[in-house]
């Protein structure tokens, strides 16, 4: 089953890496190959709507609890769970070990994505300290529930981090996964939604989908 994928595959990305991808495409290994490459593919069209959408909601949120309680380290005063404590005195130790002298915006841009997700959930009564009195301020339109913003974000965390990680994601309903992101991005901001999407090469690669497998079109990144 294996013996037709170039020796140099498997010996660089592993066949317990590759084994995801013969399982996907049935034991056909030149297929196997194409969705691996395929995969590489798409992630990195979607690396371009996750930048935005991350960035857009860190700041978002981060400026909205500034503003709220009145200071740039609005985490000394806001009531963080312990979970969420701790992360941020681990951003905290790690912009201390890169940086002679840490700002509120160093601590910022070193929380996770997830960190900051975390803030729009129910964990903690943070829809009660958070939300209500501030986070919905964040997204000025969008008029839906809670819970349904949150439920949204963290099946975009997970995406995000088997990006980021190299994992398989051709498994997922991609076209779902796209059109979330622009939801959200235009809950925070529609013209950035608009400049994203002028860029976005994501429609392309999805619809190319069944021409790289089947070995017409080679894949790119």
């Amino acid at each position: 089953m294996t013996s037709r994928l170039p020796a140099w595959m498997l010996t660089t990305l592993s066949l317990p890496r590759l084994r995801r991808y013969i399982r996907a495409a049935r034991g056909d290994a030149r297929t196997a190959s194409r969705l691996y490459w395929w995969n590489v593919e798409v992630s990195a069209a979607l690396f371009g709507p996750l930048h935005c959408l991350e960035l857009a909601l860190r700041n978002a949120l981060h400026q909205t609890l500034a503003r709220h309680h009145g200071r740039p380290d609005w985490w000394t005063v806001a009531p963080l769970s312990d979970r969420g404590a701790k992360l941020v005195d681990d951003a905290h130790r790690s912009c201390r070990r890169r940086l002679s002298r840490t700002t509120a915006d160093d601590v910022v841009a070193e929380l996770s994505f997830g960190f900051w997700v975390s803030l729009l959930s129910h964990a903690s009564g943070y829809d009660r300290s958070f939300w209500v009195p501030a986070l919905h301020q964040a997204f000025p339109h969008y008029r839906g529930r809670r819970r349904d913003l949150y439920d949204g974000l963290s099946s975009l965390v997970l995406l995000r981090n088997r990006i980021m990680h190299h994992e398989p994601v051709h498994h997922r309903d991609l076209a779902a996964d796209h059109a979330k992101i622009y939801r959200v991005l235009g809950y925070l901001n529609p013209e950035l939604a608009k400049e994203a999407q002028a860029m976005d090469r994501f429609p392309a690669v999805l619809a190319d989908r069944g021409d790289v497998l089947r070995g017409t079109r080679p894949p790119q990144f």
